[in-house]
């Protein structure tokens, strides 16, 4: 088995009284995806902030294809890139200006940089639109264009920090099939996500990371493995009686149930669904609890997420501001 090119050994990083890193650790192998997943404020940003040397750890160390990222910062920008949330592109340049110009801010020659920018032009679908004003590009077109731009130096590995946010439906899947394309090429891409359908179909690997830390790992299918066999959705009549639902369902779970008050549905992981059906259906009805629903389905990211947390992955919450811009590293 290759050496990780990614190591992360107990990195920590707080804002004031804020611990937005808590004692992280985790490796990456040389090729494939490994993905932080985590709704909005639980640390991802500065994850790869601290990575991208955008940010110094206050405790631990990490290393990217041997190099420290806060000793050897400058060795190791020349190694890596990054492509932020937000497209991080010129709208009064063309796209060929755009990645022509971040071309020779890596010291590329004129020529060399031209050559580099067609090639990635092609690559990523945009040769038609190369001599239009980014302004006039869609959403897609601008996310595809700022990922072309971050692998313009050739990293050996690439940062892609939540890419597809704000983009619709169509416009997301297309970036996942270039990410995709990516990968089977070789390169090693860390990925932070708060959709979980994005890091099943894309992560080798998963980081599920909650306040700060990582709070459990492993492959899409270890996780749900976690959850049980099976996962009893009973959705509650009279929301006041949620809770008490939920206690009658503790000790039929393979995991602890748990409440969504929004949709007013108690998640139930069970072991044997036909027997949890039958005997769930009885505790409610001995109970005077109503259902509006009954549905059974294979363990999802999103079940791992509730039963880890207690909440989803697309909670809102505020990661802690920093001095790091979240812009691709240029030498």
């Amino acid at each position: 088995m290759p050496s990780p090119i990614i190591v992360v050994d107990s990195v920590s990083k707080s804002f004031g009284d804020i611990n937005a890193l808590d004692d992280v650790s985790f490796e990456v192998a040389p090729g494939t995806v490994y993905g932080l997943l985590g709704p909005n404020g639980a640390g991802k940003t500065t994850a790869v902030r601290v990575l991208t040397t955008l940010l110094k750890p206050d405790a631990g160390k990490a290393t990217i294809a041997g190099f420290d990222v806060a000793t050897q910062a400058s060795a190791l920008r020349a190694e890596i890139g990054l492509a932020g949330q937000y497209a991080a592109v010129d709208e009064i340049l063309t796209g060929r200006e755009n990645l022509e110009m971040v071309g020779r801010l890596y010291r590329l020659s004129k020529e060399a940089a031209r050559t580099r920018a067609e090639e990635l032009l092609d690559q990523f679908d945009l040769t038609h639109a190369a001599d239009r004003l980014v302004r006039t590009y869609s959403g897609g077109m601008r996310r595809r264009l700022d990922l072309a731009a971050s692998l313009v130096g050739s990293p050996q590995v690439l940062f892609l920090d939540e890419p597809t946010t704000g983009l619709d439906p169509r416009s997301r899947v297309g970036l996942w099939e270039f990410i995709e394309r990516l990968v089977d090429g070789g390169s090693t891409l860390l990925l932070t996500t708060q959709y979980l359908e994005e890091a099943d179909r894309l992560a080798d690997r998963i980081g599920v990371i909650d306040h700060g830390a990582v709070i459990a790992e492993g492959t899409s299918s270890e996780l749900k493995s976690q959850i049980g066999n099976d996962v009893l959705e009973l959705e509650i009549a009279d929301p006041a009686q949620l809770d008490a639902a939920a206690q009658l369902m503790r000790d039929l779970c393979s995991n602890l149930p748990t409440v969504d008050q929004t949709t007013t549905t108690v998640r139930v992981p069970v072991d044997s669904s036909a027997s949890a059906v039958t005997e769930a259906v009885r505790r409610l009805d001995a109970n005077g609890i109503a259902l509006a629903d009954l549905t059974i389905h294979r363990p999802t990211l999103d079940d791992v997420f509730l039963t880890l947390t207690g909440r989803a992955a697309e909670d809102e919450a505020a990661e802690p501001a920093s001095s790091g811009t979240g812009r691709r590293n240029r030498t």
